[in-house]
């Protein structure tokens, strides 16, 4: 056996249909697409579901329910996946990066952390979101929680509100003003 009698095995390859070629070659007149109807003629394309006119299936089968465009999945991460982290690669802070590196999510996966199991380990952790069972234990064990995604709607502590605009030019003529009083009484 060498390279220069290899072969497929019997029955591994066939000849294919060569159509299209006259008469001669048992397949001439309709080339195998028969007589009439829709898939002898040029130009037919079968449809995704069609039943030859009978009620196709996705027609026939009742829908309900409603799927909402807008809504925001995340992955759970539980709290024994974190202490195992801790324990096997002395994880000390918790981020997306780190659970990417390990393999526990997706590229884009949104991440929730979630109350199954026990954290013993102080961790600091940076995630979209906490259940608030998950919260509770990891800042019991000393750790820290943030959660970077904040739905619509829920109230943000916010900063000082800044001035309102008239406040601002009043202060604003309230100096232009005490700059002309110091010009004239430096003139006099």
């Amino acid at each position: 056996m060498d390279l220069s009698n290899l072969k497929p095995a019997e029955g591994a390859t066939k000849q294919r249909k060569r159509i299209g070629r006259g008469q001669g070659s048992g397949r001439g007149g309709t080339s195998t697409r028969g007589h009439k109807g829709a898939k002898s003629r040029s130009g037919y394309s079968r449809k995704v579901g069609f039943e030859g006119g009978q009620m196709p299936l996705q027609k026939r089968v009742p829908k309900f329910g409603f799927t909402n465009n807008n809504r925001i999945e995340f992955k759970g991460v539980n709290l024994d996946t974190l202490q195992f982290l801790a324990d096997t690669k002395k994880v000390k802070e918790i981020t997306k990066e780190v659970l990417l590196e390990n393999g526990i999510i997706s590229r884009n996966d949104r991440i929730k952390i979630l109350g199954r199991g026990e954290l013993t380990a102080k961790l600091n952790v940076t995630v979209d979101q906490f259940s608030a069972s998950a919260k509770a234990a990891i800042e019991k064990a000393g750790g820290k929680a943030t959660a970077l995604y904040v739905p619509k709607g829920t109230k943000v502590e916010a900063a000082a509100p800044a001035p309102a605009k008239k406040e601002v030019k009043a202060e604003a003529k309230k100096e232009e003003s005490k700059k002309d009083d110091s010009k004239e009484s430096k003139e006099d």
